[in-house]
C-alpha cells in the first residue's frame, strides 16, 4: 500500500525510539479516490497537521504531514485511508472516522499519519518474547481449538466462533479501546507462526496466565505501518 509505504521510515524511528510498539477496525486500502474538501478547522502536532474537512459526502477529519493550510482552503488528499475509532494519545481524543494520507502537492516526506500517533497505535504490539516450555491442555466443546488449529484453519475458521486456552506471553492494554493478547499452548511452530494467536478483548490478563477464551475467528486485518495479521480472535472474553 503506497500510503504506508510512504510514511514507513518515519513510523519505525518512531517505534524504535520508543522500544518495541500494537484496531480492530483495519483501514480502507489505499489507492482510493483522492478525498477533497473545504478546511473548516486545523489542529497541528508536530511534526503534523490534522484537518476537519467539508466533503461531499459531509465533515470528516483528516491526518497529513504538517502544512501550513489555512481554514477555508480546498485541499485533496492523495492515497486516503480510513481509519475508525482512531485515538491520538498527542492529541487526547478519539476520532470515530479519520482519513489518513498525503496532502496534495506537499513534500514526499510530509506524508501519511502521525508518526507518533500510529506508534502509540502500534505500541508493544511487536512479536511477543519466545517463552520455552509452554504445554496447555486443548479447550472442550464443539468449537475448541488449539492455537495451532485456529492459525492453520483459519480460512475456514473465518467468522467463526472458537474457544482456546492458552498462556498470556504478552499483554498490551488500551490500544484502539481493546486488550491485545499474544496466546500459547504449545501447539504449533514458531518456524512458520502456528504457534501463536493474537486475541483482542475488553478483560484483563497478566503474562504468565493460562486463560480459556471465546471470541470469534477474523482474518486480513491489516492496521497499517506494516502492522498486519492473517488472523485475530477478537471480541473475546477471557475467563481464568
Amino acid at each position: 500500500m503506497q500510503v504506508i509505504k510512504s510514511f514507513t521510515a518515519l513510523a519505525l524511528a518512531a517505534l524504535l525510539s520508543l522500544g518495541a510498539a500494537w484496531a480492530a477496525n483495519p483501514p480502507a486500502p489505499a489507492g482510493a479516490a483522492p478525498l477533497k474538501g473545504t478546511v473548516l478547522e486545523t489542529k497541528d502536532v508536530e511534526p503534523y497537521t490534522y484537518l476537519r474537512l467539508k466533503t461531499k459526502d459531509g465533515e470528516t477529519w483528516a491526518a497529513v504531514g504538517k502544512a501550513p493550510v489555512k481554514v477555508g482552503t480546498e485541499v485533496t488528499i492523495e492515497n486516503p485511508a480510513v481509519m475508525k475509532d482512531f485515538e491520538s494519545k498527542t492529541l487526547k481524543r478519539k476520532f470515530d472516522r479519520i482519513v489518513f494520507g498525503t496532502l496534495a502537492g506537499a513534500a514526499p516526506a510530509a506524508a501519511a499519519a502521525p508518526a507518533g500517533d500510529m506508534a502509540a497505535m502500534h505500541a508493544n504490539l511487536a512479536k511477543p518474547v519466545e517463552v520455552a516450555d509452554v504445554k496447555v491442555a486443548k479447550a472442550t466443546g464443539p468449537d475448541a481449538r488449539t492455537v495451532a488449529e485456529i492459525v492453520s484453519g483459519r480460512v475456514a475458521l473465518k467468522d467463526k466462533p472458537v474457544v482456546v486456552r492458552g498462556k498470556v506471553v504478552k499483554f498490551t492494554p488500551e490500544v484502539m479501546g481493546k486488550n491485545w493478547i499474544h496466546l500459547r499452548d504449545g501447539t504449533g511452530s514458531a518456524a512458520d507462526g502456528t504457534n501463536d494467536v493474537l486475541v483482542t478483548s475488553k478483560d484483563t490478563a497478566k503474562i504468565g496466565d493460562v486463560v480459556l477464551v471465546r471470541g470469534v475467528v477474523h482474518t486480513d486485518r491489516d492496521l497499517g505501518s506494516g502492522y498486519s495479521y492473517k488472523v485475530l480472535v477478537e471480541e473475546a472474553s477471557l475467563q481464568k
